[in-house]
């Protein structure tokens, strides 16, 4: 697996980059750029017009292709749940005069779940009337199936593991090898060996159906009103699929998920396979080393509890095996 050509996008420089696509696109006089955030695939800005749509929101992306993905996942998932997903009004591909790709879309006036601190003092009560009003939302884009597996813009796979267990051996292959180069720790890489070894268990359980999957729905990529808990959106999907969809319940658990109890909320709701926590886990190890291997990025505050969960897991499922 190769790593992703990470381009080294200048801040200002950028915001110049949005004003000119927005402005020619629309045809008006751009009033202001603010940058928004931005993370290892993308940067976002904030641009105001003088005309319609008067406020938007352009996302440049620092590598290739990549907006085509995220701009056809968006439009699939925007027809597909009632929960708000910004619309694309246009997409930029890369020229001489501005060698950066963008994806122009709505803007959503809100804040997500994981900055917006003051969320987590929040009642039990409430906060659970937040999972639910999630995971509804979240089970719509579930139910959208397709007769194909793989990547939103081109799924061809029969079954689930077609797709998912060459990608898998791909990333931990790769992981293996980056050890040996001494660019990643070993005991991540012992885990995900360990994890793989168990794959067949793991994965025993056929998926049955390809469902829309957000890919990246962790609290802060869920959007809600300013002043109370009430989820209003979801934005920046990574790399949607029509896949197994409990892959999308690993990042429930990821930074303050747990709180929420967004995780739990789905199990309660609606039905799981037998291995889904164990699956979760694997899951979760395997895209924290994906998104390295790509990015060469590392968070411990993510990567630490996911290789901790793996562990737990694959002890309670040795422990049934010894008990078979």
């Amino acid at each position: 697996m190769q790593a992703a050509i990470i381009k080294k996008l200048d801040k200002a420089k950028t915001a110049e980059y949005a004003a000119t696509v927005v402005a020619e696109h629309f045809g008006g006089n751009v009033l202001s750029v603010k940058y928004l955030g931005g993370g290892s695939y993308g940067m976002v800005y904030k641009v105001v017009l003088d005309k319609s749509p008067y406020i938007a929101v352009a996302k440049a992306f620092k590598v290739n292709e990549l907006y085509r993905i995220e701009a056809a996942g968006l439009i699939e998932l925007r027809a597909s749940t009632t929960m708000k997903i910004p619309e694309v009004y246009f997409t930029y591909e890369k020229t001489d005069k501005i060698p950066v790709d963008f994806v122009c879309m709505e803007y959503i006036d809100a804040v997500n779940c994981l900055t917006h601190v003051a969320f987590l003092l929040n009642s039990k009560r409430k906060k659970l009337l937040f999972a639910e009003k999630v995971v509804d939302a979240l089970l719509q884009i579930h139910s959208k199936p397709h007769e194909k597996f793989g990547d939103i813009l081109n799924p061809v796979y029969d079954k689930w593991l077609d797709y998912y267990r060459p990608f898998a051996e791909d990333i931990k292959t790769t992981a293996n090898e980056l050890v040996k180069a001494g660019r990643l720790e070993a005991y991540i890489a012992d885990t995900l060996n360990a994890a793989y070894r168990q794959f067949d268990s793991i994965f025993s359980e056929e998926v049955k159906e390809a469902s829309l999957i957000h890919g990246d729905l962790n609290v802060m990529n869920i959007m809600s009103t300013k002043n109370q808990l009430e989820p209003v959106a979801f934005i920046d999907p990574l790399e949607p699929k029509y896949g197994d969809r409990e892959y999308d319940l690993f990042q429930f658990n990821n930074l303050t998920g747990k709180c929420f109890g967004l995780y739990d909320m789905y199990k309660q709701k609606y039905a799981v396979s037998k291995n889904c926590d164990i699956k979760c886990a694997f899951y979760g190890l395997y895209n924290e080393v994906y998104v390295f291997i790509k990015t060469g990025a590392i968070v411990k505050l993510i990567m630490n509890p996911l290789i901790k969960n793996m562990k737990k897991q694959l002890k309670k499922l040795e422990a049934l095996q010894n008990m078979q």
